[in-house]
């Protein structure tokens, strides 16, 4: 495993509990992206101060980048890695895990995103968002990573089963 990691793939499927593990048992920080995108009250970071943000993570000489934002932050990001790790489960699994994850957001807050931006109004957007990703972007993302396989590692998690072994095999 490198020590620069990006970890992508569509809401709910797990990439923030990987960065998490992952982080700790390599010892690299985690940079997440909803972080930099977003602002108390769902106000979204200008564009410039976020391009100038990730960039400036990309400098750093270890890393694990948590998330998704724009297409060209993520062809940024793959040129960058040593390693992606591309989370991949089918769309069902991807919208269930984020729709517990709203319903948790009922009894607390979401500890690894932004204070400020209730989850539970944004319920519908976030469906939206992970059938538009999955249906329009998901072949976006296989065609930026395909441009790496001889030349980076790379993991292609296809389902939660491959998601535990890889947590097994990689993160103590």
């Amino acid at each position: 495993m490198g020590d620069k990691i990006v970890i992508i793939g569509n809401a709910g499927g797990g990439k923030s509990i990987l960065s998490a593990k992952l982080s700790k048992t390599l010892t690299i920080p985690i940079f997440k992206l909803d972080k930099l995108q977003w602002n108390p009250g769902w106000v979204p970071t200008p564009v410039e101060q976020f391009n100038k943000l990730h960039d400036e993570i990309l400098l750093k000489p270890k890393w694990i980048i948590d998330g998704f934002a724009t297409m060209e932050s993520i062809e940024k990001r793959c040129k960058a890695a040593t390693t992606i790790i591309f989370i991949d489960h089918p769309v069902l699994i991807h919208l269930w895990w984020a729709l517990k994850r709203q319903f948790l957001c009922l009894f607390r807050p979401r500890p690894d995103f932004v204070d400020g931006c209730p989850m539970i109004p944004m319920t519908g957007k976030l469906i939206k968002m992970i059938l538009a990703i999955d249906k329009l972007l998901k072949p976006k993302i296989q065609d930026i990573i395909k441009q790496y396989e001889n030349s980076k590692e790379i993991y292609h998690i296809k389902s939660p089963k491959e998601l535990q072994k890889f947590t097994k095999t990689y993160c103590y």
